[in-house]
C-alpha cells in the first residue's frame, strides 16, 4: 500500500513535471491563459453577431470544456513523451503496479485542467461584462473539478491509444474538436440533430457544461446533483476504459515486440 501512494503521488508529480522540464514556464501561459480567454470571447463575439444566445452561455461552455487541453494532452503524453524519449519500455518493464502508475499521472492533469476553467471563466466574465452572483462561484468550481476529472478520464483513454498511433498531438486535437462540436459548447444540445445529442450524452464535458449553466442561471447546486452524477459516472467509464486499453496494448506490444513502433 505504502509503495503504490508512493508510485501515485510522486509518480504522478515527476512525470507532469516531465512534461515541462524542458520548457521556459512563460511558455505556458498563451497555451493555459490567453488561449482559452480568446475562445469564449470569439465564440461569444461569433453568437452575438448571429444573434444566438447570450454571453454567458458562450462563457460557461467553452471556458468549462477548455479544461480539455491538458486533460487530453497531458495524458496523452503520458504515453507519447515516454516513447519519444525512448524511456517507455523502462516504465512498463518496471514492476510497478499500473493502476497507481496511470492514475497518479492523472491527478496532476485534473488540477489544470481545473486551474485552466477558472481562469478562464473569472477573466471571460470581466472581459464580457458577464455578472455571476458570488454564491454560484464554489458550486461552478465543483462542477469545474468534475468536468476536469471526467475529461482526464478520456485523456486516459487517449493514452492507452498512444501506444499504437504515432501522433498523439493529432489524437488529442481531434477528440478536442469533437468535445467542442458534441458537448453543447457552442450549440444547445436541443439544436443538434439526434444522433449527435445522443454521442454527446456518452462525452465528458456535456452534463457538467449543462450543470454550469443552470448554476449561473440562478439554480441550487441541489438541483443539479444529477448532472454532476452522470458527468462523474461518465468519467469513472472512460478511466475503467483506459485503464483496460493500457492494460491490453501493452500486453500487445509485448507479445508482438511493438512496443516503440507506432
Amino acid at each position: 500500500m505504502t509503495t503504490s501512494l508512493r508510485i501515485f503521488f510522486r509518480g504522478g508529480l515527476t512525470s507532469y513535471r516531465a512534461l515541462f522540464t524542458w520548457l521556459s514556464p512563460w511558455i505556458l501561459i498563451p497555451t493555459f491563459i490567453v488561449e482559452p480567454v480568446f475562445q469564449v470571447l470569439f465564440f461569444a463575439a461569433v453568437g452575438r453577431t448571429a444573434g444566438v444566445n447570450d454571453n454567458s452561455f458562450y462563457l460557461i461552455g467553452n471556458a468549462v470544456q477548455y479544461a480539455a487541453i491538458p486533460c487530453l494532452f497531458a495524458m496523452s503524453n503520458t504515453i507519447g513523451g515516454e516513447r519519444y524519449s525512448q524511456t517507455l519500455s523502462l516504465l512498463l518493464v518496471s514492476p510497478a503496479r499500473r493502476t497507481p502508475l496511470f492514475l497518479g499521472r492523472a491527478l496532476p492533469v485534473i488540477v489544470n485542467g481545473f486551474a485552466c476553467s477558472v481562469v478562464a471563466l473569472a477573466v471571460g466574465a470581466l472581459a464580457l461584462g458577464v455578472t455571476l452572483a458570488p454564491v454560484t462561484w464554489l458550486p461552478l468550481a465543483l462542477v469545474v473539478a468534475v468536468c476536469s476529472f471526467a475529461c482526464t478520464g478520456l485523456g486516459l483513454v487517449t493514452a492507452g491509444l498512444a501506444l499504437r498511433v504515432r501522433e498523439t498531438a493529432v489524437l488529442a486535437n481531434i477528440v478536442f474538436g469533437v468535445l467542442l462540436i458534441f458537448c453543447g459548447t457552442n450549440v444547445p444540445l436541443s439544436a443538434l440533430p439526434g444522433w449527435m445529442a445522443a454521442v454527446g450524452g456518452w462525452l465528458p464535458m456535456t452534463h457538467g457544461i449543462a450543470a454550469a449553466r443552470e448554476l449561473a442561471g440562478g439554480s441550487r447546486l441541489s438541483d443539479v446533483t444529477g448532472l454532476i452524477a452522470q458527468e462523474l459516472g461518465v468519467g469513472l467509464l472512460y478511466i475503467v476504459i483506459g485503464l483496460g486499453l493500457l492494460a491490453f496494448f501493452e500486453s500487445e506490444s509485448r507479445r508482438r515486440a511493438t512496443l516503440e513502433i507506432a
